[in-house]
């Protein structure tokens, strides 16, 4: 049967799943191996039309080429499945029943371990898979496959950057590989080592590096696309971000000042209140701090309590007088005269207080003078101021006795 797309997809349509038919399929696809590159896009278009059991077949007749020609040492078709073989099990993968996934895995796994494709395809692989169980597990939990988490736990500010940040992580998958691809096909074919083949092989060759490098380019310019998108979403949310935090800036500032003016109020209210202001009195201070506070009143002038001074010659009257009295009733003993306060003063003392010693008491409760001359009566000093009948009553009972 000669070669056609038409030829191609009767093949694929009707491969199954029994060995013998993805071996026979694969064994005319490898004869016509100067048309992989079309063979692969065919392929991978039959693969997306397809039901998942039919896409798992498609993936172990990929297998059975790619494994067979690299064992021949013949890599026309692993170059040519490695830039869409990661889309390829993605998209036979997501979706699938939990057992076409293990099954799908398998042969990923086969892959690693023989090292059909190269470390960076096999990577994109992996990652592919890994994305879709994390994005159905995250939808299982009630998480979304959000890359922020759940939509619930996205602020507000960062819900424009989440489409095209998942717009860039879809596509960058996809351009590692076809930059990766069509780096490697490069070198093999233009590269300093590189050993031209014959003509015809080579022209076909080059043939299949336009097409390796065209599709890296689509990549890299959807990519680049897409990164400006989400720049341009960052840098709304960044001029947001910067205005507001100049605000904050100023509203910083105005709450340091605030707060160094009220530590100075503070300051002062203290110092007053260690100065000696009293509790009742309201604070008030409106021309700025006061290091000192008013000074007190003066307190004021009183009258002393000090009586005057005595006049000259008054305590030798009250002698006089003290003497007749003394001499009119000799039998009443006299204690030291009671001396008015407003003539005598407090504390002062008289001269008629030497005069006298201690008078002692009689068992009848008579009191008598002890005099220091033994006389009867002291020496007054002069009679000048007693009656002359006084004096004479006086000495005629002092010579009875």
């Amino acid at each position: 049967m000669a070669y056609t797309d038409d030829a191609v997809l009767a093949k694929l349509s009707g491969l199954s799943e029994a060995s013998d038919s993805v071996i026979s399929v694969s064994q005319w696809i490898m004869f016509h191996r100067r048309h992989a590159d079309r063979t692969v896009q065919l392929w991978l278009q039959r693969l997306k039309d397809s039901t998942s059991h039919k896409r798992l077949f498609l993936i172990y007749l990929a297998n059975e080429v790619a494994q067979q020609t690299k064992a021949r040492r013949r890599e026309d078709f692993v170059v040519a499945f490695s830039p869409i073989i990661a889309e390829a099990v993605g998209t036979a993968y997501k979706g699938a029943p939990s057992d076409i996934q293990n099954r799908i895995q398998r042969v990923v796994d086969v892959w690693k371990d023989r090292e059909v494709f190269e470390k960076p395809i096999l990577e994109a692989i992996e990652a592919r898979i890994q994305e879709i169980n994390q994005a159905r597990g995250a939808a299982k939990s009630g998480l979304g496959g959000s890359i922020f988490g759940s939509a619930s736990s996205i602020p507000a500010e960062l819900v424009p950057l989440t489409a095209p940040q998942q717009n860039v992580t879809k596509l960058l998958l996809g351009t590692k590989t076809a930059v990766n691809s069509a780096n490697q096909e490069y070198d093999k074919l233009l590269g300093p080592n590189s050993i031209a083949p014959t003509a015809p092989v080579y022209a076909a060759r080059l043939s299949g590096l336009l097409k390796t490098l065209a599709q890296a380019e689509g990549a890299v310019d959807q990519c680049v696309k897409a990164r400006r998108e989400l720049v341009t979403a960052l840098q709304k949310v960044l001029d947001t971000n910067r205005n507001a935090l100049i605000s904050e800036e100023d509203q910083l500032e105005t709450f340091v000042r605030r707060r160094m003016e009220v530590e100075d109020k503070k300051t002062e209210v203290e110092r007053a209140i260690m100065a000696g202001l009293p509790d009742d009195e309201p604070y008030m201070s409106s021309n700025g701090p006061i290091d000192h506070p008013d000074p007190e009143p003066d307190r004021p002038e009183v009258e002393e309590l000090t009586p005057p001074p005595m006049e000259p010659g008054l305590p030798e009257k009250i002698d006089s007088l003290d003497g007749t009295a003394r001499h009119s009733a000799p039998d009443i003993v006299q204690e030291s005269p009671i001396q008015p306060p407003n003539a005598l003063g407090i504390g002062t003392h008289t001269p008629l207080g030497p005069q006298y010693k201690s008078v002692p008491t009689t068992m009848n409760g008579s009191k008598k003078r002890k005099l220091d001359d033994g006389n009867d009566f002291p020496d007054l000093g002069e009679d000048d101021g007693i009656d002359s009948d006084v004096a004479e009553i006086l000495r005629r009972d002092s010579n009875g006795s």
